[in-house]
């Protein structure tokens, strides 16, 4: 066995491994989860935006005068999907964080018992407090710009913290509170109640013991912190919006996209390992994009702009497959791979051409989204395209979901134009490997 061999298979053991974990199926889950939530939002915000949208002589002023009267209402709804994202992906993480210890370790714990348990440690930190003549107070605040009372700064989108930009925290908080309740039932700190009690009177008191424990230990860090000038919440703020800021940079969004690559190379699912690390700074930056920032990194970039055709953005490959390719093996396999490509599902392409391990395939399959990266990342950031505000489904054909996700016509142009671009990488190659597969296909029938 070469060395390059034994990379491969300490690659993927790696890399399986952590795919396998607990904490990255929970958040996976988590993820899941959103994807509902955040199209009804979209929904509402699409509403409230359609000025900004079509941008056509009159219809501002028929908007204020029809759909327009409704815009609180319609931000009342975006705050209720939103707005709640921290509680919501966070929640979820919890909830099926505990129920895989519960099935794996056989543990008596309750999902439904862990989630409250989460729900109140999350609002433990989601008041600001201060450490102020020997006592802790709530924060004050009246400022037009930072409107604090009784510790909860609010927006026109809700009570911040329990929005995207809490997702982080949400997350360690709701692994603290699983590894907590796990504790206690595995050392039976629980109070058990007798078989005839009926089971909804013995759950509640099975996450007494537990419940408390929570409460107790998140609010003594937060007490500790409060007294060293911050809390928990601001101190955890700040490794998130570090990465934050150095994925929606041009050559942070270029690591991630190569990084995906490069796994799917070896077989692991690139894109679900990497995307269980920046799914929280994407709606994060997205929710900060409707309030007039102007992330690229935001929803969900990758399938409006970069991976368009499914990892290695193939969708113009797969149509060249079924159209010009020669030999029999690759023109089977782009019909079979046609109407998939167009949803962003290319399995058949990865595994059949195939792409995993294959060296001829492995520059285009990296090159081909990022180059389209590029072009969607300076067409965004240079305002030729607006800003991603809407987190499409990522199995959106091209061009819907890229004016889906930014509202327009022109992030629908821009799918295209990006498509194109991986095309233009992918070309040379693939039919370079159909001339040989075609010799070898000729040799074959020759015997």
């Amino acid at each position: 066995m070469n060395n390059s061999d034994t990379f491969k298979e300490k690659m993927t053991s790696w890399v399986g491994k952590f795919a396998g974990s607990r904490f990255v199926r929970a958040i996976m889950e988590a993820g899941y989860s959103v994807i509902a939530f955040s199209i009804i939002g979209a929904v509402f915000l699409i509403l409230q935006v359609l000025p900004q949208a079509f941008q056509i002589p009159g219809f501002a002023s028929l908007y204020a005068n029809t759909l327009g009267r409704f815009a609180n209402l319609f931000q009342v709804a975006y705050n209720s999907t939103m707005g709640l994202l921290a509680l919501i992906f966070a929640g979820t993480f919890t909830y099926s964080y505990t129920k895989i210890y519960r099935d794996e370790e056989h543990l008596n714990l309750n999902p439904l018992n862990s989630l409250l348990m989460f729900l109140m440690a999350m609002f433990i930190t989601v008041p600001q407090l201060v450490w102020k003549n020997g006592s802790v107070q709530f924060v004050q605040s009246l400022n037009k710009d930072n409107i604090i009372g009784g510790g909860y700064s609010v927006s026109v989108s809700g009570i911040t913290r329990i929005a995207a930009v809490g997702i982080f925290t949400g997350l360690v908080v709701g692994w603290l509170t699983v590894q907590i309740y796990r504790f206690t039932i595995k050392h039976n700190w629980s109070i058990r109640m007798p078989d005839a009690v009926p089971a909804g009177v013995a759950n509640s008191f099975s996450a007494l013991i537990p419940g408390f424990c929570v409460a107790t230990v998140v609010s003594l860090l937060n007490l500790l912190l409060v007294i060293g000038g911050t809390d928990i919440f601001k101190i955890l703020y700040i490794p998130f919006s570090f990465v934050s800021s150095i994925a929606d940079t041009w050559w942070g969004f270029l690591v991630i996209i190569f990084l995906i690559h490069f796994l799917w190379w070896f077989g692991i699912h690139g894109a679900t390992i990497m995307s269980s690390f920046y799914t929280p700074i994407v709606l994060a930056n997205m929710a900060a994009n409707v309030k007039g920032a102007n992330n690229f990194f935001a929803g969900d970039p990758m399938n409006a702009f970069v991976i368009i055709g499914g990892s290695g953005a193939t969708l113009g490959m797969a149509i060249w497959l079924a159209s010009k390719a020669k030999s029999v093996q690759l023109k089977e396999i782009g019909k079979a791979e046609l109407v998939p490509a167009i949803f962003n599902i290319n399995e058949p392409i990865i595994f059949g051409l195939p792409i995993v391990y294959n060296v001829r395939l492995f520059i285009p399959f990296v090159c081909a989204p990022l180059a389209s990266g590029i072009v969607g990342y300076f067409a965004v950031t240079s305002h030729f395209v607006h800003k991603i505000i809407v987190q499409q489904p990522w199995p959106t054909p091209v061009g819907l979901g890229g004016a889906i996700a930014t509202t327009s016509w022109e992030g629908a142009v821009l799918a295209i134009i990006c498509a194109l671009v991986a095309f233009v990488v992918w070309y040379p190659f693939i039919r370079q490997y159909d001339r040989e597969l075609l010799k070898k296909e000729q040799a074959a029938e020759q015997k």
